[in-house]
């Protein structure tokens, strides 16, 4: 008899467990979705004291100092906040890489819905309700926005409208409720603003720098929607032709 192990007629086959048809499991995805809310425009008389207007008209509505974020470069014309879309994706990253959590989490969604577009608007962006995480980022009911602005290439003008974004994963629960009171607290105090002239019925510009016949601006360097434009979508200055 061995004196280790097990003889043969002891041993045990180890066969292998039947296969199941269907295991208990649990199920993980992960929604996004952005949305975005814009008020009419409002035309404003321009000055030098333009951004520091605009950015009184969103005190009592923003949670510290709103960021001021200018329109792209013409040489950043593809960059867009959408990582399938490789080199705009990092050209978005690399540009806005400095910029506040709060304000890059406003820029990507709405820019992704298309509720601004930095072609040509110049945007305030903050934190108008809401917590954020540890990382500074806004959470998925948060609110954020500001107020974003073009000049009318035709009379130089500033159209300003008020803008709202919220998004990310989970559900909306009253954020959108919320974003409608907001939006329109903030419209009103555009339209309450002393060198406001009403609300105007103008469409957006052309993205600059994108036709043959685009000029470029002597005072900050931005290239016009058109060869017809006036004033300078960006700072406003009016176009100087040879």
């Amino acid at each position: 008899m061995p004196l280790f192990g097990k003889s043969r007629k002891s041993a045990k086959v180890n066969n292998p467990p039947p296969i199941l048809e269907e295991a208990s499991s649990q199920d993980y995805a992960l929604k996004l979705s952005y949305q975005g809310k814009g008020s009419e425009g409002v035309r404003v008389k321009p000055g030098p004291n333009a951004v520091a207007r605009l950015a009184r008209v969103l005190d009592g509505f923003v949670q510290g100092e709103p960021e001021l974020v200018e329109p792209y470069p013409v040489e950043l014309g593809r960059a867009a906040p959408f990582i399938a879309r490789m080199p705009g994706a990092a050209e978005w990253l690399t540009y806005h890489r400095k910029r506040l959590p709060v304000t890059r989490h406003g820029l990507q969604v709405l820019e992704s819905v298309d509720a601004i577009d930095l072609a040509f608007d110049t945007f305030l962006c903050g934190l108008l309700e809401g917590e954020v995480d540890t990382a500074g980022y806004p959470e998925y009911n948060a609110l954020v926005g500001g107020v974003a602005s073009h000049y009318d290439e035709t009379t130089g003008d500033m159209i300003v409208r008020a803008v709202v974004g919220w998004g990310g994963r989970g559900v909306r629960g009253d954020t959108e409720r919320n974003a409608s009171r907001t939006l329109s607290g903030i419209f009103a105090n555009l339209l309450a603003d002393p060198h406001a002239l009403g609300v105007a019925v103008v469409e957006r510009p052309v993205a600059g720098g994108r036709g043959e016949g685009s000029i470029v601006c002597s005072h900050c360097g931005f290239s016009s929607g058109h060869e017809r434009a006036f004033y300078c979508p960006k700072c406003g200055m009016r176009m100087l032709r040879a």
